[in-house]
């Protein structure tokens, strides 16, 4: 694959929680340094919310040598201000393009039919559903009704527009599977691929799709939890936390690196015989999923990232200035991108 990538959080907002509340510039440039030095990436896709902080991590990458995806991401907010915002965030990426030696991708939207209001017909938004068991199963009748797919359209059609008229570089949307896009505005179709228990058999062949557009095909997530079980999960991975009790783990799960290593190894090498132009493993750190040794509260496991985040004072044997340790995904991962 020619893109060897990695999501890096600046701090995403779902159901109003950030999930990097902390982050700074010195932390910044020394993650992306290890992420191209240590991980072996040649791409990284910046997510987040605020637009200096996602523009500032790109400008860190870009003059470390990494190429960039700028994946602005206003969940939870009505279409309109989300095209405000666009507008802003595509004028500051194409500064950022014009001053770059290395290629800047712009993402106008991710996951837009699950996390921004308006396109399931009123029903809000998914993390706002999944407080509401039977709002959430009409949901997703809705879903697979396919009523979607209409108002999701109209809005990438101005999404894109609205994109050209501030950013000259290579624009995408950062697609789901249930979702039936028009690519016409888009120079790369993207689409978050995980494999869970329904798709593991056909994971490879459900890529056909997307290779049939003739346009360059970029996997913009794939992973896995961390926890014996999460391979049948896919994407729904996180959902071990407890809605009831939030400070904790649902009971019964079992910690497993080698597991999540194996998985990520394994998904990243179908994709690699898939004729796909890259893809980014999802993620490289989850700030506020702490490690713990206590299962019912070693939110690592709900996460997806590569390291695991320590306890505030714990160090860190491999990066003693970070609060971090590597996982056994991260160094699977290295060897493949180092090619070894």
């Amino acid at each position: 694959m020619k893109i060897k990538g990695v999501c890096y959080d600046v701090g995403r907002v779902i159901g109003g929680e950030n999930q990097h509340p902390d982050f700074d510039e010195r932390t910044a440039r020394r993650e992306l340094e290890i992420i191209h030095r240590d991980l072996h990436c040649n791409t990284v896709r910046v997510c987040g919310q605020d637009i200096e902080r996602v523009i500032l991590a790109g400008r860190i990458a870009l003059g470390l040598g990494l190429d960039v995806w700028v994946s602005l991401e206003l969940w939870g907010r009505p279409l309109p201000e989300a095209l405000d915002y666009l507008s802003t965030a595509a004028q500051a990426a194409e500064e950022v393009r014009r001053r770059a030696t290395g290629e800047v991708v712009l993402s106008v939207a991710s996951e837009a039919t699950l996390f921004m209001p308006g396109i399931l017909s009123g029903a809000g938004t998914i993390p706002d559903l999944i407080r509401h068991p039977l709002r959430l199963a009409a949901a997703m009748l809705r879903l697979r009704a396919g009523g979607h797919n209409k108002p999701l359209n109209a809005f990438l059609a101005e999404a894109s527009a609205t994109a050209r008229a501030g950013f000259h570089g290579p624009i995408t949307y950062a697609s789901v599977p249930i979702e039936k896009v028009d690519w016409a505005p888009f120079d790369i179709v993207s689409v978050d691929y995980y494999r869970g228990k329904r798709n593991r058999s056909t994971y490879a062949h459900g890529l056909t799709r997307y290779l049939g557009t003739g346009k360059p095909v970029v996997v913009t997530e794939v992973g896995c939890c961390t926890y014996q079980g999460a391979e049948d999960k896919g994407g729904r991975g996180f959902l071990i936390i407890d809605r009831r009790h939030p400070d904790r783990i649902k009971p019964g799960h079992i910690r497993d690196e080698g597991l999540q290593a194996r998985e990520v190894a394994d998904m990243l090498g179908i994709l690699e015989g898939a004729r796909i132009e890259g893809a980014f493993v999802l993620g490289f750190a989850s700030p506020t999923l702490i490690h713990r040794p206590d299962p019912r509260h070693d939110f690592d496991m709900a996460s997806y990232s590569l390291v695991k985040t320590l306890p505030p004072g714990t160090p860190s044997s491999s990066y003693p200035d970070l609060r971090w340790e590597p996982k056994q995904s991260f160094h699977a991962v290295a060897e493949l991108y180092n090619g070894t």
